[in-house]
């Protein structure tokens, strides 16, 4: 059998699930990207002044850097794979699209798809990579998180 990886993934963390003839494995990789809340009165009369604009451009930044590093540990963390699926809410999965590309372009072409999908417990993350892939369901789940 071959060895298929799911990734689901948004902002805050990322689940990798690993389907082989072993059965499955799951492990959690946590990003430490900081969630963005503007907040009114930049010190200017004018809502939206150029304050605002220098504290966005600087968080935009900050989170570039942050996404950046959370895709390297989650690539980092990834066993050998024949194929990948990468989905998850928002467009987080399609950034890291484009950072495996840049990163690691023999993983990138064992990329299969990028798809959109809301958030499941860990049960659903296997039974909805497993779908993905047309495998069996009827297996054993071993779950780990780190």
């Amino acid at each position: 059998m071959l060895n298929h990886v799911g990734i689901w993934m948004d902002k805050r963390k990322a689940v990798i699930v690993v389907i082989n003839s072993d059965g499955e494995l799951t492990t959690m990789i946590r990003s430490n990207v900081e969630e963005f809340h503007p907040k009114g009165g930049s010190g200017t009369r004018f809502k939206g002044g150029p304050q605002d604009v220098v504290q966005d451009s600087n968080y935009l930044e900050r989170e570039k850097h942050q996404f950046k590093e959370y895709f390297k540990n989650v690539i980092n963390s990834l066993p050998e794979f024949d194929s990948l699926v990468v989905f998850g809410p928002a467009q987080t999965g399609h950034k890291f699209e484009k950072e495996l590309a840049v990163q690691n372009e023999s993983l990138h072409n064992k990329l299969v798809g990028v798809e959109t999908a809301d958030s499941l417990t860990d049960n659903q993350l296997v039974a909805w990579v497993k779908q993905y892939f047309g495998v069996n369901a009827n297996s054993q789940t071993e779950a780990t998180h780190s």
